[in-house]
């Protein structure tokens, strides 16, 4: 009976998986967390960690219970802080992204980058930046600051910064929202306006 059902919830696994699965790009995409739960996923990986603890596969029950536990986590943004990204590597690994001049990390969770021009101020930077992080740790728990090294006016400086997983704005659960431009973005707004009278 046992090993009828065992087989009965890893058909049913397989089942929801394939007829469910997303199609992946062929390019490289960006890990993205604050989605909610699938419940067709969540409902596979239960249906899997149930049949493996009927058939006594403790490792299986184990690997199926952090996989739920690890979209947990993605689904509130909470970054992992054992699979922390070694920061100097990522300095290195940033430093090779085309137009990346300089890296430093401001505290342990904002990378700062100088580009050589003002066009590669863009998220398509950061993006490429945060791809190269991806295999040293968890990326949530990175921000990602541009800065132009060919800026000629205060615009141009302005500080470009996002999460690497999540959108322009957010930031992961507990990560604080720091000011790395050297002028507050709303002094500038309210400058301009004073001198557009």
């Amino acid at each position: 009976m046992n090993k009828s059902l065992f087989i009965l919830f890893g058909l049913i696994g397989l089942v929801i998986t394939s007829g469910c699965s997303e199609s992946q790009n062929q390019n490289e995409t960006l890990q993205k967390a604050g989605q909610p739960l699938n419940p067709l996923s969540t409902a596979s990986k239960v249906a899997g960690v149930h049949a493996a603890a009927l058939a006594g596969d403790q490792q299986s029950v184990q690997a199926g219970v952090q996989g739920i536990t690890d979209d947990f986590k993605r689904s509130i943004k909470l970054a992992d802080p054992a699979r922390a990204v070694d920061r100097e590597k990522a300095r290195e690994v940033a430093k090779t992204v085309p137009g990346v001049r300089s890296v430093v990390w401001f505290d342990r969770e904002n990378l700062f980058a100088i580009v050589e021009q003002n066009d590669q101020k863009s998220y398509k930077t950061i993006d490429a930046i945060c791809l190269k992080l991806e295999p040293l740790g968890d990326t949530l728990g990175v921000v990602v600051n541009l800065q132009s090294g060919a800026a000629r006016n205060g615009d141009e400086l302005e500080i470009l910064s996002r999460n690497c997983q999540l959108e322009p704005g957010d930031r992961a659960f507990m990560q604080k929202e720091r000011q790395i431009d050297v002028i507050d973005p709303g002094i500038r707004k309210q400058h301009k306006a004073n001198n557009a009278r």
